[in-house]
């Protein structure tokens, strides 16, 4: 069985936020038929304001189900001091989702996700002890023929040619950790530049080697580097032989999200590592 997952990250609802872009993206999600729609955090830029939460329900509601979803750092208060400290996530869980540690899973495949936002830094992010433990319970249920997928908000790898380093607090402890459970893949954003690797790029001597499958801002203004000004998510497909992951970036010209490249991992047995990924580039006309 094949499964097709839609990944788009960073929304900003909010001054960055482009809303023909996000009404693009929907229709195109419902065209895709996607088994699951993942969002791996900031839903709004600035958490203080119900408004921008009001936009960023909207536009989940108008996307297909079923979904998977994250907060990422802009989702936590900046000027609400008291709330930022004692109920972070209050606002994200009233407006998107009460799940910190949401679970979806078809035969062959699990997706787990969990909160790398805090209230104790601006654009920091890291898991705590009960969010370890709780990816431990969860993904150590399942047998190693499933194809596991982790989902947060920050990266784990610095993506080439960003200058500012905006990886996550306990990098080292993370992959490894992605290691220990045989994670196959990792869905993050953060960074609004998309991304595909491995986590033995930055960590030879793993076991297995995770797939980072990182998405730019979707529907914000906020895209960087080689993505600056522009919106990508990422289509992946997942069967019994292959990972299949097509970056998508937005083109005006077309007023679509457009394949720019495909990946494609062989999918290992539960103890062969992941070896390295086929890479095409596909032109854009």
């Amino acid at each position: 069985m094949a499964h097709r997952i839609l990944h788009i990250s960073d929304l900003h609802a909010g001054p960055p936020f482009r809303q023909h872009i996000a009404e693009r993206l929907v229709r195109q999600a419902h065209a895709l038929q996607p088994d699951l729609v993942v969002i791996s955090g900031d839903f709004v830029q600035r958490a203080d304001f119900t408004s921008q939460w009001r936009t960023a329900r909207e536009l989940r509601a108008a996307l297909p189900g079923p979904q998977l979803v994250v907060p990422g750092n802009h989702d936590v208060p900046l000027y609400h001091l008291h709330l930022r400290l004692l109920n972070p996530l209050g606002r994200y869980r009233r407006y998107i989702s009460r799940e910190l540690n949401p679970v979806f899973e078809r035969p062959g495949l699990v997706v787990v996700g969990a909160s790398t936002a805090h209230g104790l830094t601006v654009d920091g992010g890291r898991l705590n002890r009960r969010q370890v433990a709780a990816l431990r319970r969860i993904l150590n249920g399942y047998p190693p023929e499933v194809c596991r997928v982790v989902v947060w908000h920050h990266p784990v790898v610095n993506p080439p040619g960003l200058q500012r380093n905006r990886v996550m607090a306990g990098t080292t402890a993370a992959i490894r950790l992605l290691d220990e459970l045989a994670a196959d893949v990792l869905l993050c954003g953060h960074v609004h530049v998309s991304y595909i690797g491995n986590t033995r790029d930055v960590a030879a001597d793993l076991q297995h080697g995770t797939i980072i499958c990182q998405s730019g801002t979707s529907t914000s203004k906020r895209g960087y580097g080689r993505e600056h000004g522009q919106n990508s998510c990422n289509l992946i497909t997942i069967d019994q032989e292959r990972i299949q992951i097509t970056p998508l970036l937005y083109q005006a010209e077309m007023d679509n999200f457009v394949p720019v490249a495909e990946h494609c991992f062989p999918r290992r047995n539960g103890t062969a590592a992941t070896p390295p990924p086929a890479t095409r580039d596909l032109a854009v006309s």
